[in-house]
């Protein structure tokens, strides 16, 4: 099967939070999150991720409704694991949810969920997501411990980690290659169905070639970033075509 692109828009929607963060509803406000998402499937995206974060720095709930009735292809809502993103993903029913770990400081999102010491919180947002019919994936550093949890507690997909590979120098990417490596055997062989997204670039996405049992990329800023030179849908166009020569087994 060919790898999946998921494509996020949320800096789409921090770019019109720069201007129109009083007023994200006027009919002033752009760049629009949701033709984004339809510009973005029209270049081949496989998906659409948001992530509505508690402090509402750039995709808004209703850019979230929006999208969802938008689009055709199936929406993935990042979400912290809290009560209020619960309720959100409940009322918003996307197609699959990823569990992420969210600070108010950091600017983005940066490194994994610890699923091991957050075992029953995580477990519990799982169980709920799944009686109400939406799979979920954990975002989860490339760590065999990380990994085997997330299969213990029930989650249908991880999304591993690539933040340490994408600022990796010459020195130290054959390392975080293994790492990812590692953990994408182990997530296979656990029956995981795995990911992977942050830092994935037009530079840098080929050597993952070398890490099995992928399924699928997120990738977001790298997209946002050349369309400003080229447009949106031919940025996803030419993501997708350096995604071609992936093969999930070696």
């Amino acid at each position: 099967m060919s790898l999946l692109l998921g494509v996020n828009v949320d800096h789409v929607a921090t770019l019109r939070q720069a201007r129109y963060a009083l007023l994200p509803d006027s009919p002033n406000a752009e760049p629009c999150p949701v033709q984004a998402s339809l510009d973005a499937i029209a270049g081949g995206a496989d998906s659409i991720t948001i992530h509505v974060r508690g402090d509402r720095r750039h995709m808004q709930e209703a850019d979230a409704f929006r999208i969802k009735d938008a689009i055709k292809v199936p929406l993935n809502l990042e979400m912290g694991v809290t009560a209020e993103m619960i309720a959100i993903a409940l009322s918003l029913q996307p197609e699959f949810v990823c569990l992420v770990p969210e600070t108010r400081e950091e600017v983005t999102t940066e490194g994994g969920l610890d699923v091991v010491s957050r075992r029953r919180d995580v477990g519990d947002c799982i169980r709920v997501m799944q009686k109400a019919g939406i799979r979920v994936s954990l975002f989860i550093d490339p760590e065999i411990e990380q990994v085997r949890c997330a299969a213990e507690l029930g989650a249908e997909m991880i999304e591993l980690h690539t933040g340490c590979f994408g600022n990796a120098t010459p020195a130290t990417v054959d390392a975080e290659i293994e790492r990812l490596a590692a953990a994408a055997r182990v997530g296979h062989e656990v029956g995981l169905q795995v990911n992977a997204g942050h830092g994935i670039n037009y530079l840098n996405c080929r050597l993952l070639e070398a890490v099995s049992y992928l399924t699928e990329y997120n990738i977001g800023h790298s997209i946002v970033a050349r369309a400003m030179r080229v447009g949106l849908e031919q940025a996803v166009r030419e993501m997708k075509a350096l995604m071609e020569s992936y093969s999930s087994s070696k």
